[in-house]
Order: C-alpha cells, then structure tokens, then sequence
C-alpha cells in the first residue's frame, strides 16, 4: 500500500502590487517540490481577491520577456474555489452549486506584500483552523510595516537606520516640520513605502528639493512612509530558517548584491534590477567580508527572527559600515523564491538544496501545532 502523501495548497498571486512576483515566485516552488512527497494544488488569487485552481505548470506562472503572469478565472484560473474551515478545498461550479475537491494539509502562501505577506492570509489561517508556511500574524504583520520592525529591533537593542516617520495626519498638519526634521538625517535619503516589498514605490532623494515629490510617490504604494538616511555601506542579505522543535533558528551564510551600472543596474536595488535586469546583478555568497563581520551579520540575523516572533523563513538585510557595524535594513518574512533570489541560493550555498529547502519549510509548518494563540 503505498503512503498517502501530504496535500500542500501553493498560494500565489493577489491583491498587491506585487501578483506578478508572486507568480513567479510560485513557478520556482511548484518547479522545485518534491512530487514523491507532496500533492501539489496549485491556487492563484486574483487582483480583486478571487481564489481559483491553476493548472500545474511552473512555466506558464514565469517571468517571460519581463512580462509577469496574471490570474484571472477563465485565464490562469480555471476554476473558482475557496477554503473552509479544517482545510476542506471547495469548487464554486458555474451552476451555483459547490463540491468538496478534498482536505489540505497544509497552506504555502507565496504572497508578497498587502493582503499575503502581512498577517492577513495568515489571520484567516487561524480562523480555519489549517496549519501554514511562515511566520505567524504577528510576525508577518510587524515585518511587513518597516515603521514597527524598526521599533521592535530597536528596542531588542539591534541598530537600525535613522528616520523620520510620515503619516497623512503629519503631512497634513506638519508638512514644514516634517520636512525640517528630514534636512536633519544624512544625504542621499531613501523613501519608502512602510508597507510595500520588492522595492516598490522607492526614491533616491539626492537633494532636498526632491523630498516632497518622493514623499507623494511613495505615498501613492501606501500612505505610511518612511524617509532613512543614506548609508555608506556594503548591502549583505541573511537567510534564517526556524529551528525544528523549539530550537534555535538556523542561520545560513550572509550573501552579498554586487550591482553593475554598466549592465542596466539602478542607483540602488531597485523593482528592475531586482527582477529584470539579471546581467546587472551577482549574488556572491559567501559574501567576501571579514569572519568578524560575518559573525556579527549572523547573530543579528538570529536576534531579528527572535525578536519579531518569526517562525519558518526570514530574510535579514544588512548595511555593513566600514567600521563594522552591522545595520538591519529590513525584515522580508516571505523572502522571493525566484531563480534570481538570494534567500533560496543562501542555502543551496549551505549545502540545503532548492527542493531540500521547501520540504523543510513544509515540515516546520507541519509540526507547529494548530489552536495556538500567536
């Protein structure tokens, strides 16, 4: 009698700016997992939120020519679906009836950005009652808003960059202070969107008269935003994976974005050096910086994934200063899958293999145990 493998719903897709990484994500995983073991339901969400069953092919959800899938029913999605309670998987026939297409295990919610990677696919989790790759809703929620990762890395003693916080209220009522308390942190700024990946709705600002303009458009991504200070620094990125059974996150060795201007890379790390201009970018892992500074990264990388209550997968970037200090950048609770992303090629440089390294994340999720207050 041969074993009865576990069911693992891929979700991927929707409402974010970020659908179409989020697919291309997926088409790494869906490429990737081990078929011996798992049951494979591909489940693409649309842009309006819509759940749909997406046929099995990795290739279809791809980035071609620079050009992202998209999931849209009577598209990519063939038919739509939602989840009940216990992980029953259900059909929404055309004729209005429904019918049971079985019983998930469990949930990897490939979603980047609102409505995935912050808490609230993992909140609805909960509410079924049906076990999931990843940090919990907390832990989503607070890596997702780089405002609060910042308070709580802070206050857990990690440095993190200088900032100013702007929020509509303050930009409302405060705009000339605001701005004067801008003029005071170091140039070039980076403006951000606290709540936004893949480097969406970012700005270089190189002087000040840029400020206002590139406070709006990162306002457009999210009305949150943060205003940093420019670093001088190497950017060095950390792979963490929790710890089976209660034990200590895992911590693979810091890789390093090397970017190169004469093959169509950004000022920084930007959405298009980040996914489409692949020649501009290496990824050098291990990062060829001193043992000390390695060291230093690693231990951060850890105390960040305690801190924020992660669970699963973390990554961890890093300014590295020429003196030393290892600054976090950001927390990225569901880290990219793509074969262009550092988190995967991490570990496949500590000797955990792509496939490996998505059994691993399956089992964790497996072993956490459902009805647990987080």
């Amino acid at each position: 009698m041969s074993e009865v493998k576990t069911r693992v719903a891929v979700v991927f897709g929707g409402r974010s700016g970020e659908h179409g990484i989020s697919c291309a994500t997926a088409a790494g995983v869906l490429g990737a997992i081990d078929r011996e073991r798992f049951d494979v339901v591909p489940v693409g969400i649309t842009r309006e939120g819509k759940w749909a069953l997406v046929e099995d092919n990795p290739q279809a959800l791809e980035l071609h020519d620079n050009q992202e899938a998209e999931i849209t029913l009577g598209g990519l999605g063939v038919q739509e679906v939602s989840l009940e309670y216990g992980g029953e998987l259900v059909a929404r026939n055309a004729d209005g009836t429904s019918s049971s297409l079985g019983k998930i295990d469990v949930v990897f919610p490939l979603l980047h950005g609102p409505y995935g990677e912050d808490g609230t696919i993992q909140g609805m989790l909960e509410m079924l009652n049906v076990r999931y790759v990843g940090c919990g809703v907390t832990a989503s929620a607070a890596g997702m808003d780089k405002h609060v990762t910042k308070v709580l890395l802070a206050d857990a003693g990690i440095e993190v960059a200088p900032y100013e916080l702007v929020t509509p209220l303050r930009w409302r009522h405060e705009r000339e202070q605001l701005v004067n308390a801008c003029r005071q942190l170091s140039l070039p700024l980076f403006v951000k969107p606290a709540r936004a990946g893949s480097s969406l709705g970012i700005s270089k600002v190189d002087d000040f008269s840029q400020l206002e303009q590139a406070i709006e458009a990162a306002a457009k991504v999210d009305p949150k935003v943060l205003v940093e200070s420019g670093i001088k620094a190497r950017e060095v990125e950390c792979a963490v994976l929790g710890g089976r059974y209660g034990e200590a996150p895992r911590v693979a060795p810091p890789g390093e974005v090397v970017m190169d201007a004469n093959q169509g890379a950004g000022e920084f790390y930007d959405f298009e050096t980040k996914y489409l201009a692949h020649d501009a970018v290496q990824m050098v892992c291990p990062a060829q910086i001193p043992d000390a500074a390695r060291d230093l990264i690693r231990a951060t990388a850890a105390k960040a994934f305690t801190a924020l209550d992660c669970e699963g997968l973390t990554r961890v970037d890093f300014f590295l200063t020429e003196d030393g200090r290892a600054i976090v950048n950001e927390v990225n609770t569901m880290p990219g899958f793509t074969p262009f992303s550092m988190y995967p090629y991490m570990w496949q440089v500590a000797g955990v293999d792509y496939t490996s390294l998505v059994s691993e994340l399956i089992d964790l999720a497996l072993a956490r145990p459902l009805n647990v207050n987080r």
